[in-house]
């Protein structure tokens, strides 16, 4: 039987021990977990203090194929975007801190409008600039969530060193957006998506936005399911 000072230690440890432990979200059970309830950001990171926003969530309780490397890739061609020309990259890759306890991480990949051509659709983007996107997966201990969170902006051509367009955040998330939702396939799948404009995740404006270009603070969550 616990004296009274026993039980009081065992209470105060059991509760640090509920405060210290991380979050669990197991995969399927949540759409995405705030980056900023586990130390992460919803900007990712453009380098001296700056970044670009986070701006399309793809839920981690859409079917899980899509969820998947190559299952992004389809999909992504399914609503207009492909891998890079010839699968060269050129520039930096940006990192992103999404709160699941794996610190900051490279993108995935990123994934260039394809004009309609998913096989050298996206030579074109390079040259004449358009809609752009990378994926960072959340998928760490302490929020297996599943989500793919994504930075998406409209850039200019390659000889304006594609910055982003004045307003380019805001476009080119409204652009995929639109492209999105509803039916599409590519390859023999066929999905259905439907989207839910969410606030409160991003700050609204251009404080520590890169380019100094002001967004509106929406993130709009993506459900995708396979038909």
């Amino acid at each position: 039987m616990y004296s009274t000072n026993s039980f009081l230690v065992f209470v105060m440890q059991l509760a640090s021990d509920l405060v210290s432990s991380p979050t669990i979200v197991e995969r399927g059970s949540i759409a995405y977990l705030n980056p900023a309830i586990g130390g992460g950001s919803m900007l990712e990171n453009a380098g001296d203090g700056y970044g670009e926003p986070l701006n399309v969530i793809i839920s981690g309780l859409s079917s899980p194929a899509v969820l998947k490397y190559r299952g992004a890739i389809n999909y992504a061609r399914a609503i207009g975007f492909s891998e890079e020309c010839f699968n060269l990259h050129s520039g930096g890759f940006m990192s992103a801190n999404l709160g699941d306890g794996n610190g900051w991480v490279n993108q995935t990949i990123e994934l260039r409008q394809d004009y309609g051509n998913a096989g050298i659709g996206t030579c074109l983007e390079s040259l004449i600039g358009g809609n752009h996107f990378r994926i960072f997966v959340q998928n760490g201990t302490a929020a297996d969530s599943g989500a793919l969170f994504l930075a998406v902006s409209q850039e200019e051509p390659l000889n304006e060193n594609h910055d982003i367009i004045p307003d380019g955040y805001d476009i080119g998330r409204n652009s995929l957006v639109a492209a999105a939702v509803g039916k599409s396939h590519y390859g023999g799948i066929k999905y259905t998506t439907t989207a839910k404009n969410i606030t409160g995740l991003l700050a609204p404006g251009d404080d520590r936005i890169n380019h100094g270009i002001a967004q509106d603070g929406i993130v709009t969550l993506l459900t995708v399911t396979i038909d």
